[in-house]
């Protein structure tokens, strides 16, 4: 069974944190309770677990506040993604693992979601077709690091979405692209790809 506290930790990470409304405000313990339906200790200990991993701060008689994703972290989340996920394409290349088949129907899959359809749907899709080039390296040092970066990937997908027009529908082009050079075997066209996919996103966050 599901302890309440992991329950709180898996609403605050996968929900909660990637809410664009949520940003700069401070996380109501006795709402989320009663959402999740657990009392408030549970929330509290998994606000404890977030804020060791800073995602959240911790504020002396205000509680746990969402801080908007600032400059510095977006300029690292998406030089490391960068450096993951480049190897990752030369890597699985040089290992004849590229998982196209997966990656495909992940993409497939974002691009039957209607326009209203939710955020999160679409980028919980786009971290899954990033996820599943990472993966197929087999190292699973180079997964679960890719994985920690996870909720912050989330979050900083969903703002981008809400923070620049048609963002959509590029995400869903650039994904072609990466997609087509690692189909076609091109390790530096497919390095390419993801650079200018991430870099583009990047743009969108730091402009926003």
């Amino acid at each position: 069974m599901t302890s309440g506290r992991q329950l709180a930790y898996d609403h605050l990470k996968d929900t909660v944190l990637s809410d664009p409304a949520m940003q700069g405000q401070f996380v109501n313990e006795q709402s989320l309770a009663d959402d999740i339906g657990v009392s408030r200790t549970p929330i509290r200990e998994a606000l404890l677990l977030l804020a060791a991993e800073e995602l959240v701060q911790l504020v002396p008689k205000r509680g746990a506040y969402i801080a908007p994703v600032a400059g510095r972290q977006i300029r690292e989340l998406f030089e490391l993604r960068g450096m993951m996920e480049c190897y990752s394409a030369r890597r699985t290349l040089e290992l004849d693992t590229v998982p196209v088949p997966e990656m495909r129907g992940e993409l497939d899959r974002q691009r039957a979601l209607r326009a209203d359809d939710d955020a999160r749907s679409f980028i919980d899709l786009d971290h899954r077709f990033h996820s599943a080039l990472v993966r197929a390296v087999g190292n699973d040092m180079l997964t679960k690091s890719y994985d920690g970066l996870r909720a912050r990937q989330v979050r900083a997908g969903i703002v981008a979405l809400f923070s620049a027009e048609n963002r959509r529908k590029a995400v869903l082009d650039e994904h072609d692209a990466i997609l087509d050079a690692l189909a076609g075997g091109d390790a530096a066209a497919a390095q390419a790809a993801i650079t200018a996919h991430l870099d583009a996103t990047r743009h969108v966050l730091l402009a926003g």
